[in-house]
């Protein structure tokens, strides 16, 4: 593969929308690209979202250049999702490690790990399925709620947020020792259900739940959000992720 200079940027032109890519083909399911590009384009920084695969009329690799983010949303099968991207991981390492941001959302998260992923996280750091651990508050594949504690970007924490959850991701390994923040964790047992980490010059946001859920998932799946649905954990992860610089664990 030719080398590509991606030329992410970390000053903005004042009228200049930051350019987001979010994947969209095999390795996603239908609603999910879409769910992400919303959240993207309702979020503060108000990003230009570009739709980018196999499908698509332009592929992954040639989408980065110019972008500040690449994004992957909700799909099914990891290991067959990352056979079918696996032709994108140098291009995606090589664009974060320049000063772009990986957000991960669901299989996304997944994506991200040393097993079946794009080997972005800190060593040790791992990915794996939180509906196999002790004490998870849900145990099977259905789609359902789950109870979040999040911290905001602010550094208010706010306990047993409920958030659309469907198999995620427990990140595993996120210790005192590794770079990075922990962000959200699982209510029922303290799991970390989403971080930030850097990689390179860039930094990488992985989320379990699915905080981009909108009206139209929570009707299609006849299920409810005791809280009503709403987007504000989405925004603030997706902002915390752009705006990483300092990795102190709090």
């Amino acid at each position: 593969m030719a080398i590509i200079s991606y030329g992410v940027s970390a000053t903005l032109g004042a009228q200049a929308r930051p350019k987001a890519v979010v994947y969209r083909g095999p390795a996603t399911s239908e609603g999910c690209p879409e769910g992400v590009r919303d959240l993207l384009v309702s979020s503060p920084s108000n990003f230009e979202v570009v739709f980018a695969g196999p499908n698509e009329p332009i592929d992954v690799v040639e989408a980065l250049k110019g972008a500040t983010v690449y994004a992957h949303g909700g799909g099914p099968n990891w290991s067959k999702a990352y056979r079918s991207t696996k032709k994108y991981e140098k291009a995606i390492q090589e664009f974060v490690k320049s000063g772009g941001h990986y957000l991960g959302f669901c299989l996304g998260a997944y994506l991200a790990g040393p097993v079946n992923g794009y080997n972005l996280l800190p060593k040790g750091v791992n990915t794996e399925q939180e509906i196999k651990r002790r004490r998870a508050q849900v145990k099977g594949e259905e789609d359902t709620v789950i109870n979040v504690d999040w911290t905001f970007e602010s550094g208010t924490t706010e306990d047993k947020r409920w958030l659309y959850f469907q198999d995620g991701v427990v990140i595993r390994g996120m210790d005192e020792s590794k770079p990075g923040k922990v962000v959200g964790r699982y209510s029922a047992n303290g799991d970390v259900a989403a971080s930030i980490t850097p990689y390179g010059k860039g930094s990488v946001g992985l989320v379990g739940p699915h905080p981009e859920a909108d009206d139209t998932w929570y009707d299609g799946a006849g299920i409810k959000n005791p809280e009503g649905i709403r987007l504000d954990i989405g925004h603030d992860f997706v902002e915390a992720t752009v705006h990483a610089g300092s990795y102190k664990r709090s």
